[in-house]
Parts: C-alpha cells; sequence; structure tokens
C-alpha cells in the first residue's frame, strides 16, 4: 500500500506533486508518532526507537536497492546530505522524548511554528532584511506557541520546550534540503536520516535498560518504521518539486490528523486556549508564506 501511494505521487509533478507528497508525509508521520506512543509505555524510550530505526533502515535499504541507487552510495557522504541528516536525527529525539510526554495535538501543533524559525534563520544566519510586517507576524507566532505550551507558576514544561527547540532544527533541516543538488536522490538523502537517527538510539541506549519486547510492540513498530521511511522520503520530496511558499501551508494537514488520532486514541482534546494558540500559528505561517510568494512574484515582474 505504502508502494502504491509512493508511485501514485511520483506519478504527478510541480505543485501537484509537492502538495500530494506534503499531505500524505504529515498524515504518515503522524500515524507514525501514534503508534510509537503507545509502544513507549511498553519499552524504553531510546530502544523503541533503535528498533523502529533498524527496521526502517532495512526497508530503505530495500527501496533504493529496487530503484538502482545502491551504487551511487557515496552519494550519502557529500557533506551537505550528512549535515541535514544529523540535524534531522536531533530534531527527530527531541521530538519523540517530547511526544511520549505531551499530547499528540500539542507536540504537532509546537511544530507548527516552523515558518516561524524559518523567517528567524533567514534574518540571523543568512542575514536577510526582515520588514516590520515580518517580525510582528513572528511575534503572534510565538504568541501562538505559548498559548499551545501553556506555562504555569512553576515554569514552562520542559518537555514543550523539547518540542520548540526540534522545531527549530526541522526549519534548519527543510533550509538544508533546499540547498542539497537535485542531482542526489530523494531516497539516498532519506537512507542518510534513517543511519543518522539509528546511530543516535544506539548511542543513547547504552545508557537506558533493555527488555525483551512484545509482539505487538513489534508489529507495531514495523508498521511504524514502513510509515516513517515513506514519510521522510514524502517530507524531502515535497520540498524537491513545485512552490515552496505553495506547498509549505499544506504541513498543516497534520494537526488535523494529530487531533483526530488523539481524541480517538488517548482521548485528548486541546483546550479552548490552546485551539487559539493553533488558529494564530496557522495564520501566521500563512501569512509568513503567502508575503514570501508575493514577493517572489514582485521580484519576477
Amino acid at each position: 500500500m505504502l508502494v502504491l501511494i509512493r508511485r501514485r505521487i511520483v506519478s504527478l509533478s510541480g505543485n501537484a506533486r509537492g502538495v500530494a507528497s506534503m499531505s500524505a508525509a504529515m498524515a504518515v508521520f503522524i500515524i507514525n508518532d501514534a503508534l510509537v506512543k503507545q509502544v513507549s509505555s511498553e519499552l524504553p524510550a531510546a530502544q523503541l526507537i533503535l528498533l523502529r530505526g533498524l527496521i526502517a533502515l532495512c526497508l530503505i535499504i530495500a527501496v533504493t536497492y529496487q530503484m538502482g541507487f545502491l551504487h551511487r552510495l557515496r552519494e550519502v557522504f557529500d557533506k551537505r546530505v550528512m549535515l541535514r541528516a544529523w540535524v534531522e536525527a536531533s530534531a527527530t529525539m527531541l521530538y519523540l522524548v517530547s511526544l511520549f510526554n505531551l499530547p499528540i495535538a500539542n507536540a504537532t501543533a509546537i511544530n507548527l511554528a516552523t515558518p516561524v524559525f524559518m523567517v528567524l534563520a533567514a534574518a540571523f544566519w543568512l542575514k536577510e532584511r526582515v520588514n516590520w510586517l515580518r517580525w510582528l507576524v513572528v511575534a503572534l507566532g510565538f504568541v501562538g506557541v505559548l498559548m499551545v505550551i501553556q506555562p504555569h507558576q512553576a515554569g514552562f514544561n520542559v518537555y514543550s520546550l523539547l518540542a520548540l527547540t526540534a522545531t527549530a532544527l526541522y526549519a534548519l533541516r527543510d533550509m538544508l534540503t533546499r540547498a542539497i543538488p537535485a542531482r542526489i536522490p530523494s531516497i539516498l538523502i532519506t537512507l542518510s536520516t534513517a543511519v543518522a537517527v539509528t546511530l543516535l538510539a544506539a548511542l543513547w541506549s547504552l545508557f537506558q535498560g533493555w527488555q525483551t519486547p512484545g509482539l505487538g510492540a513489534l508489529l507495531r513498530l514495523v508498521l511504524a518504521a514502513c510509515c516513517l521511511s515513506l514519510g521522510y522520503y514524502l517530507i524531502i520530496d515535497s520540498m524537491r518539486h513545485g512552490d515552496m511558499s505553495f506547498v509549505a501551508p499544506f504541513r498543516y494537514s497534520g494537526l488535523v490528523f494529530a487531533v483526530a488520532i488523539g481524541y480517538w486514541v488517548w482521548g485528548d482534546w486541546p483546550n479552548h486556549l490552546a485551539w487559539l494558540g493553533i488558529a494564530l500559528l496557522i495564520l501566521s505561517g500563512m501569512a509568513l508564506l503567502k508575503e514570501q510568494r508575493l514577493l517572489k512574484l514582485g521580484a519576477r515582474s
């Protein structure tokens, strides 16, 4: 089924392919999140991430072989590919730790701040000039994040902050993806990410306990690995096809899946303040992307 989804998306082109890849990636990532969150109550975090990573790695290597790219494995060691892989691996570890301790909808909502972090990176890292309107929208986005996190008198929830840090790293990952030459196949970038995540999990597992997983946990990890592998490929594919400002807003489709699964499986439902924060995050992200698109159109005219 996952292979059929990939084939269907590859048959599209331009913005249609970018949108389909982004929407499908969000769906399978949320399914993966839900599965590993369930298994986290049965296995140590590092162990389940390592097991899922090993399964995903086998699947991705098999797909790489099927696509005829194994002879190009040296391209995995391209500096830009490796940097992107370690940034995403670090983000993944932080996000999963936060996911195991937060409602899935809250963790997903915090990740909606990615466009906000991309503007900050453009201003402070790439030294781009950012006008007052963009700074206003960024400020509204952070207000939205605070509404979702909802700090209390004892201080910020550490897991919410981990999710926020992961979001910043995911924004950096997306910027790095655009810098990788188109000649390097997406599946090889996917492979490099899977290797980095698995190696980090293996290192972490040295400091945690290990226990024998049950059959149910293993089956869920296999399905999670399938979703993760496909999601890795699709998110890279979405960043490499179509207009980024057109494709990126479809990242918000993940929230629909997260809220639905969170309510169905755990009975979690965001409160009124969190919903207001989610709305601010979506509006600020779409406003930033809309302005970016208008600027590009103005530059072409």
